[in-house]
This record gives structure tokens, C-alpha cells and sequence, in this order.
């Protein structure tokens, strides 16, 4: 009986090791992606002359599950998004919520992640904070409006209001252990 426990903790230890390494390992290629679709596209725009009606590709990087690069600067928070919530993607990256709005445009952009991965350090997040979340198309600025908790049933934390909002989501009590209730919630709004 020993032998069995001490196989299924080594087990859980193992696995645990790999979603780790899987995290970080996907975290750092997709950043690189990332940083490499920037500096194509700046070097596409400074070669082409200012009076040149030429349209550069500022759509999505070569790996269309990329979203973007989500940073707090005042919580030491840097992370890649990825496109969509599925298990994956949340297990690796935050996900952009499919159906929801994208930077640049009228809407309410919505990006979740898991409480006890990426979005751990939001317990510390304050109104005026400045969250930044750089994309193919730009780099956009997002103040942060208000935080709160909610029912997982309320969805409305996501309906546009007519502005550029952005609205972070992950699971509430940060510390709680097994499903959480509930939800915390951040509302930004973009910034010049």
C-alpha cells in the first residue's frame, strides 16, 4: 500500500512538473512569435516610403492562436493570451473569450485565466492601475475602472457600454481550494 501511495504521489508530482514546463515553455515560443511578427511589421512600415499607398498586414500573427501580450507593470504581471478558453489554452496562457471584442474597437474585450496560474497576482490590482495589451495591430493602454466579485451565472460583467472596455476574469476566492464560487472581476477602459 506504501508502494501504491508513494507511485501515485510521484505521479501527481510529475504531472504537475510538466504542466509547469509546458506552461513556461509555451509562454516563452509564443512570446518570441510575437516579438518577431512586431519587428517584421516595423520593418515592413519604415521601408515603405511615407507618400506610398501601400497596406501593411497588421492582422493576426503567423499562429493564429495568439491573441496577444496582457502586462501590469505594477504587479509584475506579463502574459501571453492566447485565443480562445479552452483547457489548453487556459492551462498554458490567459484566453481571449471568443465572441468578444478585440483592441482598437468599440466592444468589451474579454480575457480569462486561471486564479492560481497567471492571473494570481490580480488579488493586488487597484483602480488607476494600468494594464497594457499589446497585439499585431498595437499596443493598447486600458485604466483600471473597478473590480468586483460576481456569480459565474453573471455574464452581464461582459456586455459592451459603448466604449473600448476591457474586462479580466478569473476565479474568486484566490486561495480557495477545489472549484471557487465565484467570480472576480476587472473593468478597464482604454486610455490614449
Amino acid at each position: 500500500m506504501a508502494r501504491l501511495l508513494f507511485g501515485a504521489g510521484l505521479a501527481a508530482l510529475g504531472w504537475c512538473a510538466f504542466v509547469l514546463a509546458d506552461g513556461l515553455a509555451y509562454q516563452d515560443s509564443q512570446s518570441d512569435l510575437l516579438d518577431q511578427s512586431l519587428r517584421e511589421i516595423k520593418v515592413v512600415a519604415e521601408a515603405v516610403p511615407v507618400n506610398a499607398k501601400v497596406a501593411v498586414n497588421r492582422g493576426a500573427p503567423p499562429n493564429q492562436d495568439i491573441f496577444g501580450r496582457l502586462e501590469i507593470t505594477r504587479l509584475g504581471l506579463s502574459v501571453i493570451v492566447a485565443e480562445g478558453v479552452d483547457r489548453l489554452s487556459l492551462r498554458r496562457a490567459a484566453g481571449h473569450v471568443p465572441g468578444t471584442g478585440i483592441p482598437g474597437r468599440t466592444g468589451n474585450i474579454g480575457i480569462s485565466a486561471h486564479r492560481d496560474t497567471y492571473f494570481r497576482r490580480l488579488k493586488d490590482i487597484r483602480e488607476g492601475d494600468v494594464i497594457v495589451l499589446t497585439t499585431v495591430p498595437g499596443t493598447f493602454k486600458y485604466r483600471v475602472l473597478s473590480t468586483k466579485v460576481v456569480a459565474p451565472s453573471n455574464i452581464e460583467v461582459m456586455d459592451p457600454d459603448g466604449g473600448e472596455i476591457l474586462t479580466l476574469i478569473t476565479c474568486y476566492p484566490f486561495y480557495f481550494v477545489g472549484a471557487a464560487p465565484e467570480r472576480f472581476i476587472v473593468r478597464a477602459e482604454r486610455i490614449n
